[in-house]
């Protein structure tokens, strides 16, 4: 897929929030990868608090047509991944997102009491991941939704950005993201008119 076929326009940042073990730096990593595969320049980068297992995780993607000189943290993202609803009751998730910007959640609905003018992706990603991987993982699971959602990166080069980063861990463990980030995506494809 060429980059003129492609929904971005300009710069899109995207903020990822989850919890240590949850793969929300490794989530950044293969969307700036899938991003690149589709030919744009992109970045991604952790944020860490007290870096253990469970504590909050922040990581951000940049994606362009152009050359990506900032490399500061996101305040102002157009889309938010949030791979642990328990987040949305202590910490500031959706702070900065720009209005109508997306949202995409680990989680079977929208959670209540939510003002907002965002749309919302929510899918069980840690179920479908525990189905797939043998783990509660829900980041390909999530990453795949976030394609369909927006277009800014193609399916196949998603599943190309896992086969090439995770070859490393065997074939069997590719395979089963590859089936997690498919599933996310096609549950979350826009209803046809």
């Amino acid at each position: 897929m060429t980059m003129e076929n492609k929904k971005v326009t300009d710069l899109r940042d995207i903020r990822l929030h989850g919890r240590g073990g949850q793969g929300t730096v490794s989530a950044a990593a293969l969307l700036a990868l899938a991003a690149f595969e589709d030919g744009f320049e992109s970045q991604a980068f952790p944020k860490f608090g007290s870096e253990r297992r469970g504590a909050p995780v922040e990581a951000y993607v940049r994606i362009s047509h152009t050359v990506i000189r900032a490399h500061n943290q996101l305040y102002r993202p157009d889309a938010v991944v949030i791979q642990d609803a328990g987040l949305l009751r202590s910490e500031p998730l959706l702070e900065g997102l720009t209005p109508g910007g997306l949202i995409v959640l680990n989680a079977a609905e929208k959670p209540e009491g939510i003002d907002d003018d965002f749309r919302w992706v929510c899918l069980p990603a840690s179920q479908i991941g525990e189905r797939h991987i043998g783990r509660p993982l829900p980041n390909t699971v999530l990453l795949g939704a976030l394609a369909a959602a927006t277009e800014w990166v193609s399916l196949t080069a998603l599943e190309q950005a896992i086969s090439n980063h995770l070859a490393s861990k065997g074939e069997a463990v590719v395979k089963a993201n590859i089936e997690a980030v498919r599933e996310g995506y096609e549950l979350s494809k826009p209803n046809p008119p």
